[in-house]
């Protein structure tokens, strides 16, 4: 469940979420990149093994972000703007 924007280890950006807010969120995204150079280092024989390991790996990332980071929420468009009936 998405965090308050105070207690968030992922800040929302325009699209999507930014860089870590909190040390826990840093610690999160190095385990991320190792898992990512580590993936290269040792699956290099199968490019099929590696898109999976890749793929498993970026959804566990976007599942935290989603799960520590600020609640998501639509964001196209000016908030100031009135909606456009036709």
């Amino acid at each position: 469940m998405p965090l308050p924007p105070d207690h968030a280890w992922f800040p929302l950006k325009t699209f999507g979420w930014g860089w870590p807010r909190r040390w826990e969120g840093w610690v999160v995204f190095v385990v991320y990149l190792a898992g990512l150079l580590a993936g290269t280092l040792l699956i290099s024989r199968s490019l099929t093994y590696f898109l999976i390991y890749n793929a498993a790996l970026s959804t566990g990332l976007i599942f935290i972000c989603w799960w520590k980071g600020e609640a998501p929420q639509w964001r196209w468009g000016p908030q100031d703007r009135p909606p456009h009936n036709k």
